[in-house]
């Protein structure tokens, strides 16, 4: 099998991200896969994480840390902006094709063997549980990739299992509370877990502690953020453990909530060892942290920034780093696209659309696309003023550079497909 055999494979199976609908919820068909493998995914300690927003900075720090360490760490996250190799990878090198294909093939051979047709998730993490075997991996961290209990992911047994934080997304999978969401990713906790929860609703934190995990460190008790300030390319914070007070870590990412992030995924590798993380190490893992599409700076005069915000929350979460931390002398333009199944007017709402000097919307490069007209209109009912249509990404970015001056800023959001377009756009138009 070839890469793009490989590719093709996955494209004929049904696909979430393609048709915004999944089947009846079962893990029958993963079961049957990685049994078949010899279950793989039990072959190493694994840290799971779930969460509405945060868990690919929080996969991110952990990662690094681990590697801080000295461990052979893989990482399986999703989705990808550019390649999907970018979803598995190994101290933070995508998967080769070449090894892509081979276990995409090994994947297809199971299907027929088993009878087992698994979705496009389910064979992605399948193909990503027997690579981080065949590589014999220290440690795999897992990004859960929709809710938790019945995610493809959730065929492991999680040594330390990992939740960001709770918001309304996927209500048309799990709700309409947040305390059921909540009960939904609470199925990744097994009773060996050692849990680690960011969300500090007392409410909902009674959720994961009902579901049994071996021990639990939570955010505002066990471990927090003590201080954070505003530095040079992200933040200089202080961190409380439930072993230690780090001082001053340097997280070279933008934004208070990643500060956030860095307690939990601090919190988590401390757990992992049940012993603190040295000084060292923690400063080793946080500085080699990077994060491709979240709040990231591509180019000066103009500013511009590409953020992967995807949901209300996330939109907030840009809108306050950019408002909040950045103070261009200019114009403020936003370029934005989204998918169907958000309301656009909240996410235009979150994103503080109304505040900029002017909105040019796009059409996702996505089946699942809102078109760019009907989020023009959302702009307009929005109140903004200055609302002008694009069809894709590409012209949009066009757009907006030929209406931008030197000291003017320019955030480019609204679903991951928006930046996953714009960010090798933007390397071949900017010098």
């Amino acid at each position: 099998m070839t890469y793009q055999n490989a590719l093709d494979y996955l494209d004929a199976h049904a696909s979430y991200e393609t048709t915004g609908r999944i089947e009846s919820p079962t893990l029958d068909r993963m079961r049957t896969l990685v049994a078949a493998m010899g279950d793989p995914q039990l072959s190493y300690p694994v840290i799971h994480i779930t969460g509405t927003n945060g868990k690919g900075s929080t996969t991110q720090m952990i990662t690094r840390l681990l590697m801080a360490h000295g461990l052979t760490v893989g990482t399986y996250t999703s989705p990808h902006l550019e390649r999907l190799n970018e979803r598995i990878s190994v101290n933070c090198e995508p998967i080769p094709d070449d090894d892509f294909a081979e276990q995409i093939a090994a994947i297809a051979d199971l299907e027929v063997l088993t009878g087992a047709r698994p979705s496009y998730f389910e064979a992605l993490t399948a193909a990503a549980y027997r690579w981080f075997a065949d590589v014999a991996v220290d440690v795999a961290v897992i990004e859960v990739g929709l809710l938790g209990r019945w995610d493809a992911t959730n065929v492991c047994e999680s040594q330390v299992a990992v939740v960001t934080n709770i918001g309304l997304d996927h209500t048309e999978f799990a709700g309409p509370t947040r305390a059921h969401i909540a009960a939904e990713k609470s199925g990744i906790i097994k009773p060996t877990s050692a849990v680690v929860i960011g969300e500090s609703d007392q409410e909902l934190v009674q959720v994961f502690r009902d579901a049994g995990g071996a021990s639990y460190f939570v955010r505002g008790e066990e471990f927090d953020v003590l201080e954070q300030q505003l530095a040079l390319g992200g933040r200089l914070i202080d961190v409380r453990t439930p072993t230690t007070v780090y001082p001053e870590i340097f997280v070279p990412l933008h934004g208070r909530h990643q500060a956030d992030n860095a307690a939990v995924a601090l919190t988590a590798v401390e757990a992992f060892f049940a012993s603190p993380v040295p000084g060292d190490i923690v400063a080793e893992g946080f500085a080699d942290v990077k994060m491709a599409g979240r709040f990231e700076v591509m180019g000066h005069q103009p500013l511009v920034i590409v953020d992967g915000a995807h949901n209300p929350a996330g939109a907030d979460s840009c809108a306050t780093v950019f408002f909040d931390d950045f103070e261009p002398e200019g114009r403020r333009i936003l370029v934005v696209g989204c998918l169907r199944g958000r309301d656009p007017r909240e996410m235009l709402a979150a994103l503080r659309a109304d505040e900029f000097d002017v909105v040019i919307t796009c059409t996702a490069p996505s089946p699942r696309g809102l078109p760019a007209e009907e989020l023009s209109i959302a702009a307009r009912e929005l109140g903004c003023d200055d609302v002008v249509q694009a069809e894709t990404v590409e012209e949009a970015i066009d757009m907006a550079r030929a209406d931008s001056m030197a000291e003017d800023a320019v955030v480019i959001t609204g679903s991951l497909y928006i930046v996953g377009a714009a960010r090798p756009y933007l390397r071949k138009v900017i010098n």
